[in-house]
């Protein structure tokens, strides 16, 4: 495997506002690792409030049956559904050094956020993408199924395990337009310089 799966056990932390789907890419992420012979586990955290409030999501990877199930409070890889987050959580709390973060922005510089030294950043329009492709629920863009594009490139899955999952939930014209949006952000996924 890619990047981070150098390591035994990676631990993946998303980030985004109740109704963006980031339970669902916890879970899409991992099935697609499973699809790769991997072991995977995910589950999420919620507050009191769900649509529109910070919700975060975690999912473990590895190469071996993975038994721990709870927060990750230091994550090798942090996913930022939606960047107006980035205003009010701390999405850097715990990220090991040389940690990777994937952003949805639609700009590729780094953000005015401190960033943790040895933090790799990448960026990818997933809410442009999402636009595009019509994925759009009760005003939000469903952006999930895009990162998880996104971040199967990063970590070096095939962008067809991610299309295998996405069909497995999905099907007809969402299953359609959600593997388009995943392989538009598969590949427009890009790092951003220091």
């Amino acid at each position: 495997m890619g990047l981070a799966f150098e390591k035994e056990v990676v631990e993946i932390r998303f980030h985004g506002r109740g109704g963006q789907g980031a339970v669902t890419a916890a879970h899409l992420l991992v099935d697609a690792a499973m699809r790769e012979n991997l072991w995977g586990a995910a589950f999420p955290f919620f507050g009191a409030e769900r649509r529109g409030a910070p919700v975060t999501a975690y999912a473990r990877v590895s190469r071996r049956v993975v038994s721990t199930k709870s927060m990750i409070k230091k994550p090798d890889v942090v996913v930022v559904l939606d960047q107006a987050v980035m205003n009010y959580v701390n999405v850097f709390d715990g990220i090991k050094n040389g940690g990777v973060a994937v952003i949805n922005s639609a700009t590729h510089t780094l953000p005015s956020t401190r960033l943790p030294a040895g933090v790799r950043i990448h960026t990818v329009d997933a809410t442009r993408i999402a636009l595009d492709f019509g994925l759009v629920l009760a005003g939000w863009p469903l952006v999930n199924i895009a990162m998880v594009g996104a971040l199967a490139r990063i970590l070096g899955m095939k962008l067809s395990s991610v299309l295998e999952a996405v069909n497995s939930i999905l099907s007809g014209r969402a299953a359609e337009l959600n593997s388009r949006a995943a392989e538009r952000a598969y590949r427009e996924v890009v790092e951003v310089e220091a």
